[in-house]
């Protein structure tokens, strides 16, 4: 924690290591010291890191079935087409199926060529972002699309390239995405409260991109990137290492506000509308690619 942490040079460590020692002391074994632990990631203050004790730890990573729930791509009227991501964690099986069905959702949505798209991202609730980049990697468009950064900030460059993503110029997992019809063509992300981490690292991944606008509400709040480090017994230590960064370099550590807030009207009327779709479908629509003659 004291090496890696994104808030390591705003933590008092002779503190924090003095109250955690304390309150292990007498362990006999690892499960003793996990109270301890807990409460000195508590002391962090960073909102994304945890600690999940052996059995929670195989559950969450042990997975091959990626949840795929919300992974859908269609085609809306007047040529627009729409994606919905939802979040993955899992084994690299889990993140294989979701890209490809992720890819194909994509090609299914853009086979009457789509003049402009529709990224829905408010049932992302994170997990790994690189597998959702591999899915959007086509409708992004190639170039970088934003790096991380660490508290010293030494930065870590995102990039897409014929549709896959890199690191530093590594491509990560997936070869090339099928290319969409339209290059670089207009896009409407929708984010929500429920956006969040892995979520929040696409929506950065399209901040500052050209022909982009931001519909919904604020997302969740952490656009920070997490390490997992397996502790003697197989519990995990996941800690926050990185702020997430756009294009530009602006770093993100905070909900992220859209450019168009639009709040669910509660009224029973309102209950089968998706306000905030109509608004990104109107807007897309007013677009040049996509303006009807």
């Amino acid at each position: 924690m004291e090496e890696h942490s994104l808030l390591r040079h705003q933590v008092d460590w002779a503190d924090v290591r003095s109250k955690a020692f304390t309150q292990a002391q007498g362990a006999r074994k690892p499960a003793d010291t996990y109270g301890a632990i807990g409460s000195a990631l508590q002391t962090l203050g960073d909102g994304h890191s945890a600690f999940w004790e052996p059995e929670q730890a195989k559950e969450n990573l042990g997975s091959s079935a990626a949840s795929l729930d919300g992974l859908q791509g269609r085609s809306l009227k007047n040529g627009i087409g729409y994606i919905s991501l939802p979040g993955v964690q899992g084994s690299q099986k889990a993140y294989d199926e979701y890209v490809r069905q992720g890819r194909d959702a994509v090609a299914k949505a853009d086979q009457a060529g789509s003049c402009g798209w529709v990224v829905d991202l408010r049932s992302d609730t994170g997990g790994n972002m690189w597998p959702m980049l591999a899915v959007v990697g086509p409708i992004l468009g190639d170039g970088k699309v934003g790096m991380f950064v660490d508290a010293d900030g030494k930065k870590s460059v995102w990039s897409i390239k014929h549709g896959a993503p890199y690191e530093d110029g590594k491509l990560v997992g997936w070869d090339e995405g099928q290319p969409v019809t339209k290059s670089m063509p207009p896009v409407a992300v929708l984010t929500g409260k429920r956006t969040a981490s892995a979520g929040e690292a696409v929506v950065v991944a399209f901040r500052g991109r050209p022909d982009t606008r931001f519909f919904g509400e604020w997302t969740y709040g952490v656009p920070t990137g997490n390490e997992g480090y397996r502790l003697s017994d197989g519990a995990m230590l996941i800690l926050t290492e990185l702020k997430d960064a756009d294009r530009t370099g602006r770093t993100y550590d905070a909900a992220i506000p859209p450019d168009e807030e639009i709040v669910k009207d509660p009224r029973p009327v309102a209950r089968g509308r998706d306000e905030v779709l109509e608004a990104a479908r109107s807007w897309l629509l007013e677009q040049n690619a996509c303006r009807q003659p």
